[in-house]
């Protein structure tokens, strides 16, 4: 699913995200249209009721989007908006957000994003769907 060196550049373009590192984020997979993020789940990123927060599932969201896009036709994209669709409390160890692109054109790409949660006893539940449009830019 992914090319090797192409996920080391990836992780790189992650790490000088100030916002990706405050969040704790990684890329574990990116390549062939596909791009998977996940991030710890901490305290800090929860609401008041003990749930991840709305903004922190719309940001793995958008940058695996964005990702997902960028494998496909490289560096130079940027999203050009995205829904997302809460489907119950995200709560757990792990979040992860696996995008993957629908429809590759030469001035937008439409992916799509699913967001699950992985319990510490392992079990992934699905608690958010995502659909973005990228831009292609064509710089970095």
């Amino acid at each position: 699913m992914h090319d090797p060196s192409g996920l080391e550049e990836a992780r790189k373009v992650l790490a000088e995200q100030p916002f990706s590192a405050l969040l704790g984020a990684r890329l574990v997979a990116f390549g062939g249209g596909e791009a998977t993020l996940e991030l710890d789940i901490r305290e800090e990123l929860r609401q008041q009721y003990g749930f991840v927060h709305g903004g922190v599932l719309s940001y793995a969201a958008d940058n695996a989007l964005t990702f997902a896009a960028g494998s496909a036709v490289g560096t130079g994209v940027i999203t050009a908006g995205f829904t997302i669709d809460y489907l119950r409390p995200a709560q757990g160890a792990v979040l992860r957000a696996h995008a993957r692109v629908v429809r590759a054109g030469r001035t937008r790409v439409v992916c799509r994003c699913d967001l699950t949660t992985t319990g510490e006893d392992g079990t992934e539940t699905l608690c958010a769907v995502a659909q973005g449009t990228i831009s292609v830019t064509g710089g970095p």
